[in-house]
């Protein structure tokens, strides 16, 4: 990300790749919900949301699965709202098929 990016700029094409070679986990369920985030919303990925997700892949993969499944609401410094959204974002990639499963 360029320091004269605005937070709300969509993310270029570097940065995502380095976004998404960070979000990489041990757990196969958390890889699942990762995947199908970024098949769903990588061309629309701003700046503040890849902020956010990683803060997320901050965690440990236990801990990013609890909130992954709502076991547990984000705490401390991930109670931001930019991390809400995302996570939202990250849970609705769980229910919902993508345009390739559908067809």
């Amino acid at each position: 990300m360029h320091a004269t990016a605005s937070v709300d700029d969509l993310l270029d094409e570097r940065s995502l790749s380095k976004l998404r070679w960070r979000c990489r986990r041990g757990l196969l369920e958390n890889d699942l919900f990762i995947e199908r985030f970024f098949a769903r919303h990588a061309a629309r990925l701003t700046v503040r949301q890849a902020d956010a997700l990683g803060q997320l892949m901050e965690l440990s993969d236990n801990d990013l699965l609890d909130l992954l499944l709502g076991r547990k609401p984000p705490e401390g410094a991930l109670d931001r709202d930019d991390v809400t959204q995302v996570l939202a974002l990250l849970r609705a990639a769980r229910f919902t098929p993508s345009p390739e499963e559908s067809a």
